[in-house]
């Protein structure tokens, strides 16, 4: 048997393939027509961010599973693979205290603008520390949207480092760990010194900050997003930040055009390339999970994390 690895993947992972009895095979590049000529002849197939588009899996000959590297699964096409009974399933989990950390970290590089700090310092420009203003996290309240692993992985950071209050909007958790809900978005932007997004892109989540959600957030906030790129409106967080609704914003995700655009004139936008699940140990337990999704749905076993057919397509 084969799996076809779409992009790179730690050793481990690598490693516990060979040893079930699976041959990873490495596509030579990421993008979909490459992938859909190398698939022939492959069983499964671990992807990352790429995804895997329906040419490539109406191409599986042999496909049976595919696997995400990470939780993230909105590029593979969930209706090809249904429609051609492909099993689909993800990793989640595995990388969430590497995004909680991430993201911890933004929070503070954001209150202290220590990226454009680093800039000034380094271009000899004087009186940046008089020029800005800086503040601190203590006793300050944070907005988690989504308490998923990350976002509860946080909010505990938060609480515990910081003696921070946690306002949690997650309509879907059940369990938020003795911490506040919110009822409404707009209910938790109104207290919150912080706000950072965990959530996943579903269509109630698409631009769900935007000038009108923008309008009602506590002046000066800080802005963090290690989740999804469209969850927020850019063009709405620009002008939020030029008038001063957003104090600050650290983005992990956003669209390509961003760097280049509105945000990157302000000093007060931090970007990071995606960086939040890399991590050595992150990547490792991904690889070695995904690994294991592989081994288990070859042998003719459910993995836990499947994603159940789409109802359009199981009917």
């Amino acid at each position: 048997m084969k799996c076809l690895v779409v992009q790179p993947i730690h050793s481990d992972g690598l490693d516990l393939l060979r040893d079930g009895g699976v041959e990873p095979v490495i596509s030579p590049a990421s993008d979909m027509d490459t992938v859909s000529r190398a698939i022939a002849g492959c069983d499964a197939v671990i992807t990352r961010d790429a995804g895997l588009s329906s040419g490539a899996i109406l191409a599986g000959d042999r496909l049976k599973v595919i696997v995400v590297h990470g939780a993230g699964h909105d590029a593979v096409d969930k209706v090809a693979a249904a429609r051609k009974g492909v099993m689909v399933c993800n990793t989640p989990g595995a990388n969430a205290r590497s995004v909680s950390e991430l993201a911890l970290g933004l929070a503070l590089s954001a209150a202290r603008l220590i990226p454009a700090a680093d800039s000034a310092v380094r271009a000899g420009i004087k009186g940046f520390r008089e020029a800005e203003t800086f503040h601190e996290l203590a006793g300050k309240t944070a907005l988690i949207v989504g308490w998923g692993a990350t976002g509860a992985g946080l909010g505990r950071m938060l609480d515990s480092a910081f003696g921070m209050r946690i306002l949690v909007f997650s309509p879907r958790a059940a369990d938020i760990g003795g911490y506040q809900r919110v009822r409404t978005l707009s209910e938790g932007l109104t207290q919150a010194d912080l706000v950072s997004l965990h959530t996943p892109m579903r269509d109630e989540t698409r631009g769900m900050l935007n000038a009108e959600t923008f309008a009602a957030t506590k002046p000066g906030a800080i802005l963090v997003n290690t989740a999804r790129a469209g969850l927020i409106d850019e063009a709405a967080l620009a002008a939020a930040l030029a008038e001063g609704t957003i104090g600050a914003a650290a983005l992990d995700v956003y669209s390509s055009e961003a760097p280049h655009g509105p945000l990157a004139a302000s000093n007060r936008v931090i970007f990071t390339p995606h960086l939040g699940g890399t991590t050595g140990e992150a990547l490792r337990r991904v690889a070695v999970g995904a690994a294991r999704n592989v081994l288990m749905a070859l042998s003719g076993e459910k993995p836990p994390t499947t994603i159940d057919p789409l109802p359009e397509v199981a009917a």
